[in-house]
């Protein structure tokens, strides 16, 4: 799954077999998910 670095807006990889989540760019520590821009429809009931 992919991550962007709100610092310098790299792309991220995540290890989760490492105990920390920095960016290996610049040492950032805050990561959003990327998202698809697609929209998803769902029908309500």
């Amino acid at each position: 799954m992919g991550y962007k670095c709100t610092r310098c807006k790299q792309k991220v990889e995540i290890d989760y077999e490492y105990t920390g989540i920095r960016c290996p760019y610049c040492g950032h520590r805050i990561l959003v998910k990327e998202r698809p821009t697609t929209i998803k429809r769902i029908k309500a009931e």
